[in-house]
């Protein structure tokens, strides 16, 4: 686990999406290929972090990133119908037109991560409602800021299987910096037992427009060691879809709402 430093920083990825990688928190896909036991060993890691969207004329389509759209040629419909999701997928590139997205690929598997909106502010229920339990934010490929989501890959204390934990975006209200943002863990006094990941990714349409411009994106969480923070480049999400569906929450494998 790479733990971030108290003071802000800056993120960089040092992580290709194309890095083969085994995340903790893939469970049960939704979406999966016949695969025969002599298929490639890497086609049970994810290889890329998408959003899953649907074009006017109802074609999925899934956003690698800002500027990069792929078309799967093996799906003809979102598996979560008309629902907008972050999810991984593992998939590779077909010699086959791409129309106008980016490129054409073939889709091995997609698991969707839970994906939720900013959460509206309590004032002083906040505490109550959405905790202050402590969280580890994972430096890896995946916790980033891109597409007008911030996905975050965490670490948390997991006894209870049964019990979910809250988590959640909270905007801070700070007047001096409108993109400042934290993040709220309620175990619901699952509080021990052993470290174990989750995947989650807030919508960030909350948000100022930045109007084209790159701004630092301040994450504020409680740590088991303290008060953390840290700094993502964010620009707000440009529009290459009609107006996007509600975002959802949807199944993780840590028990997650």
């Amino acid at each position: 686990m790479f733990n971030f430093k108290e003071h802000p920083m800056k993120m960089k990825s040092i992580f290709n999406k194309k890095t083969l990688i085994a995340i903790a928190t893939i469970g049960t896909l939704s979406f999966q290929s016949c695969l025969d036991d002599g298929d490639n060993y890497a086609v049970r890691f994810p290889n890329a972090l998408v959003t899953v969207k649907t074009d006017a004329d109802q074609t999925v389509f899934l956003q690698l990133d800002d500027k990069t759209t792929l078309l799967p040629t093996n799906m003809t419909k979102s598996p979560y119908g008309e629902k907008e999701v972050r999810a991984l997928i593992n998939y590779k590139e077909v010699d086959e037109p791409g129309d106008i997205y980016t490129q054409a690929v073939y889709i091995n598997w997609i698991d969707s991560i839970l994906t939720k909106p900013v959460a509206p502010d309590l004032g002083e229920e906040n505490d109550a409602v959405y905790g202050t339990d402590p969280v580890e934010i994972v430096n890896d490929w995946v916790t980033i800021a891109e597409d007008g989501y911030l996905t975050l890959r965490f670490r948390t204390r997991r006894g209870d299987y049964h019990t979910k934990h809250f988590v959640n975006l909270l905007l801070s209200q700070n007047p001096e910096n409108p993109y400042e943002a934290e993040f709220r863990h309620n175990a619901k006094g699952d509080i021990y037992g052993k470290y174990a990941d989750g995947l989650v990714a807030f919508k960030l349409d909350a948000l100022p427009d930045t109007e084209g411009k790159t701004v630092k994106l301040k994450l504020k969480w409680k740590s088991y060691s303290g008060e953390k923070s840290v700094e993502f480049d964010y620009c707000t999400r440009k529009s290459v879809t009609p107006e996007s569906p509600a975002v959802t929450s949807v199944r993780n494998s840590l028990n997650l709402q």
